[in-house]
């Protein structure tokens, strides 16, 4: 039993309370003012302006198979709930062409829009192929492994950390940036939904590749795609390697809310925890953070250079920026929460392929809350599931590559040749 808590801490916690409830009030306000300033900008600048998801979800919305999140238009605002909800549903859209590719708060900077004007719009693509045949990209001694980075992230960070530990001569790395992050397409008229995630890849990686088995190595957001993956996959996959992976039982229709709540909790501490309540709960606040850091990166890139001195800036660092408000927005929304609904019926093929699967996090995570992979580890019994002493959300591989490499590599030539799933 703890310990009943003492009248100053008490008083604390009171106080945070209230500050917390105050802070996201005026949070509620400004993003509903917001919402009306970005309204009228998008007027006049956009020849297709995209609708935003204040207004209440009408009936021709959504998608029949449930993978556009409940949480887009079911988000709680005390203004716009209370008072001014019928305002926006006169908002149309003009114009009958295309959404244009990049909208006018996002950035169009040579690397940004490098994928533009291309007819093969696939996945940016970082690959290390040593073991690389005459006649082919397939080897029956090769091992492929297709690597999967978390949210506001990209292939750095496989490249810069497990692809320079290595020690197998056949190996073939994969790391994609996914559809929306890094240097792959940004599309504006994308919801960023799993399957579209899920078919990039494929279009990008497995088919062009030819890849008849691989393994899979994720962090964070992508711990989703690749169970979905796997799930498509059944006979194909290996092994899985999971890290820090979002995990939400599917308790029925509130999936989505309980992950959205589970992940991004409106608290204002500790500071990486509120900006995830702000960027989540918040699409207008969220897309001015994004139109002041993100249009403006080279900016923000060259005056850290200049006040630090470095001629490179760490890929975390960088990583933050390359993507738009609204692929970050749909990604967040339809693969994390969406991706909720789903997650056990994939842990259910999976356990009967009996693919191999390992589950690494660090005990000192406060982006993915560590009782997510007790809560996986017990859908999948033979899963293997390791908690490193000491480490967050990003150290169980940056800091300590080389000791993450030889166990990725242990546990890649340990798995099973074969697998066997019954469809």
């Amino acid at each position: 039993m703890l310990p009943p808590l003492t009248f100053p801490k008490r008083a604390l916690n009171t106080l945070i309370s209230a500050i917390t409830l105050v802070v996201f009030a005026l949070l509620d306000l400004l993003d509903f003012l917001l919402c009306y300033v970005y309204r009228f900008l998008d007027e006049f600048l956009e020849e297709n302006p995209i609708r935003c998801y204040c207004c209440e979800k009408s009936g021709k919305e959504g998608s029949s198979d449930g993978e556009v999140s409940d949480t887009l238009h079911e988000r709680e605002n005390i203004f716009r709930e209370k008072f001014f909800l019928n305002l926006r549903r006169d908002y149309k859209v003009k114009g009958g062409g295309r959404l244009r590719h990049a909208r006018w708060s996002d950035c169009c900077c040579k690397s940004c829009i490098s994928w533009q004007g291309k007819e093969e719009r696939n996945l940016h693509l970082v690959t290390n192929l040593p073991n690389q045949g005459r006649n082919g990209y397939e080897n029956e001694t090769s091992e492929n492994v297709i690597f999967i980075h978390g949210f506001l992230s990209s292939s750095s960070f496989w490249a810069q950390t497990v692809f320079p530990q290595t020690t197998q001569l056949n190996l073939k790395l994969f790391a994609v940036d996914l559809l929306g992050f890094g240097r792959s397409p940004k599309p504006a008229d994308c919801l960023y939904q799993l399957k579209d995630h899920i078919s990039m890849i494929e279009k990008s990686v497995i088919e062009p590749y030819q890849l008849g088995s691989f393994h899979l190595v994720a962090h964070s957001m992508g711990c989703m795609i690749a169970l979905n993956l796997a799930a498509r996959y059944p006979n194909r996959v290996k092994s899985i390697t999971l890290l820090a992976p979002p995990y939400f039982p599917s308790s029925g229709e509130k999936a989505s809310h309980n992950a959205l709540k589970k992940l991004a909790e409106k608290k204002i501490w500790p500071p990486m925890a509120f900006g995830s309540a702000v960027m989540s709960w918040y699409e207008h606040v969220g897309r001015t953070v994004c139109l002041v850091f993100c249009r403006n990166h080279l900016i923000w890139e060259r005056t850290i250079k200049l006040l630090t001195g470095k001629r490179e800036l760490y890929f975390l660092v960088t990583d933050m920026t390359k993507h738009t408000h609204h692929s970050a927005w749909h990604t967040m929304h339809n693969v994390i929460c969406a991706g909720a609904k789903t997650q056990d019926t994939n842990l259910q093929i999976i356990k009967k392929a009996g693919i191999s699967v390992k589950i690494i996090h660090g005990d000192k995570d406060q982006v993915v809350p560590i009782e997510c992979s007790y809560g996986l580890r017990s859908r999948i019994p033979h899963a293997e599931l390791r908690i490193i002493n000491g480490q967050d959300h990003n150290s169980t591989i940056v800091g300590r590559e080389k000791e993450f490499t030889r166990e990725l590599e242990e546990f890649w030539f340990s798995a099973p040749k074969t697998n066997s799933c019954d469809r």
